[in-house]
């Protein structure tokens, strides 16, 4: 069993490295969509609101992974 979670918090804490990676893509992407004329709105939104998504399922994934502080 104590295999099996260390198993389990190894391939989230490999699904947070790999979220991380393509939000900081997307971070590059909406940085240059930003400043390139003309800017494809509809595109643009798209991609900040997946970024957004991204920031907040790692966000969701670190809170599980990491321990609750011992009062």
């Amino acid at each position: 069993m104590e295999n099996t979670l260390i198993l389990i918090h190894s391939s989230q804490q490999q699904l947070v490295i790999q979220l991380k990676i393509e939000h900081a893509d997307l971070d590059a992407l909406v940085d240059e969509a930003g400043q390139a004329p003309p800017v494809d709105e509809l595109m643009f939104k798209r991609l900040k609101k997946r970024r957004l998504q991204l920031r907040e399922r790692i966000a969701r994934l670190e809170s599980f992974l990491t321990p609750p502080e011992l009062a």
